[in-house]
């Protein structure tokens, strides 16, 4: 593993429960920062601090990205326990249902929206503040290759994601000029629990895209943000970084 020097950083993981939050968690502990786990579930929270605690410092809140309420008063409570926030890392997602958008669910939709993309407005919107009372800052938002291309039977998921992308070029540009980075990694099919909830037919459409032939692991996406938290990404700002197994073409 290489090493990342991260001492004294202070983030926020949304979705850092497990899957792909939990794997970036542990990166950046290891890298020397401190976390603060965000997510829905009670017992994920309890078992993700178990496992990552001997890392280093782990603080864990029940917050629905959602509410924007929840979100403001959640963010208010770790600058106060780690005197401030560094990093921002939005991983919380759910991918909906799959199905023609004729027969989309309208409730599955707000859903998937509410969480997707105004979770992350929500979370940015309650931080950056934060970030600028030390003019230093690094977000990272995780969209997908489907808010690039699209994918068929997807679309509540697709659009979210697509709006994560133009929200990320947007919030960069606002801040290219202050010590605040703002960026956004695409990945392909990454092996989580999220799949649990995608069928098979699905699954198998994503993976004949891409030229690797397999899913991603949530090691490789965590050491991608580990390096896009760190001080050495300071030229890139709005930015789309890509981890797709070759199946991104531009």
């Amino acid at each position: 593993m290489n090493q990342l020097d991260l001492q004294n950083r202070r983030a926020v993981i949304t979705g850092g429960g497990r899957g792909m939050g939990f794997a970036i968690a542990k990166r950046l502990l290891q890298s020397g920062a401190s976390v603060a786990l965000w997510d829905v579930d009670q017992d994920t929270l309890k078992t993700a601090k178990e496992a990552l605690s001997p890392l280093g410092p782990v603080h864990t809140q029940i917050v629905d990205v959602s509410d924007y309420a929840a979100v403001e008063a959640a963010a208010k409570k770790v600058s106060s326990i780690f005197g401030g926030i560094d990093l921002l890392i939005n991983s919380a997602g759910i991918a909906g249902v799959n199905t023609p958008l004729v027969d989309y669910p309208l409730q599955t939709w707000n859903a998937v929206m509410n969480v997707n993309l105004n979770g992350i407005f929500h979370t940015c919107r309650a931080i950056v503040p934060y970030m600028q009372e030390n003019d230093f800052g690094r977000i990272v938002n995780i969209a997908s290759v489907a808010g690039k291309e699209g994918n068929p039977n997807a679309s509540a998921y697709s659009v979210s994601k697509a709006g994560v992308i133009g929200l990320t070029k947007s919030l960069g540009k606002e801040l290219a000029l202050t010590g605040i980075r703002v960026n956004v990694i695409c990945p392909a099919v990454i092996k989580t629990e999220m799949l649990e909830n995608v069928t098979e037919e699905q699954i198998g459409y994503m993976l004949a895209k891409i030229p690797q032939g397999r899913m991603g692991t949530v090691d490789e996406i965590s050491a991608m943000v580990g390096w896009v938290c760190s001080d050495e990404c300071s030229y890139s700002t709005g930015a789309v970084f890509d981890l797709s197994g070759g199946r991104a073409t531009y």
